[in-house]
């Protein structure tokens, strides 16, 4: 947990917005509900109190867990990088695969993940694989359907 977490000013923004969230509305409203339902009595079976309380330990782990992100943070701007046909951190990336399907991903840090919009980690193997390589260049990456070919078509930082 004590390395760099590379993260983009987005990502870093989310983070912080969550963070905040958890702070100023979820745990007061859940302080509130566990503060009520203490107040009726009987702690044992008492289903608000219960559930209350075990959300305001879930709320407070995923506090402290922000905060780490958020202290071991390194923002990286990709858009303020020179524009260079290299992969970097933070590279949108338009590839080739095997099946000659054009595929775009963009890499990201670890806590900024959604392959579903092609964002994928720095530590992913596709990330690792392609970074420091080029424009034009091929890369072998193995899947779990065996080796697979990918081209690099275009680098852009955004």
């Amino acid at each position: 947990m004590n390395t760099k977490n590379y993260i983009t000013p987005t990502g870093h923004q989310r983070l912080k917005d969550e963070l905040l969230q958890l702070l100023d509305v979820d745990r007061p409203a859940t302080v509130q509900i566990v503060h009520w339902a203490a107040s009726n009595g009987d702690r044992s079976e008492n289903g608000d109190y219960i559930y209350g309380k075990k959300r305001l330990r879930e709320i407070d782990r995923r506090i402290r867990f922000l905060n780490q992100r958020l202290e071991f943070a390194h923002v990286l701007d990709p858009s303020t990088r020179e524009s260079t046909s290299q992969v970097f951190f933070g590279a949108t990336i338009t590839y080739l695969n095997g099946q000659n399907e054009q595929k775009t991903i963009r890499i990201v840090g670890v806590d900024e993940v959604d392959v579903e919009h092609g964002d994928v980690s720095w530590i992913s193997p596709i990330a690792k694989a392609m970074l420091k390589k080029s424009i034009g260049d091929e890369i072998t990456l193995e899947t779990p359907d065996g080796l697979e070919t990918l081209e690099i078509l275009d680098v852009q930082y955004l």
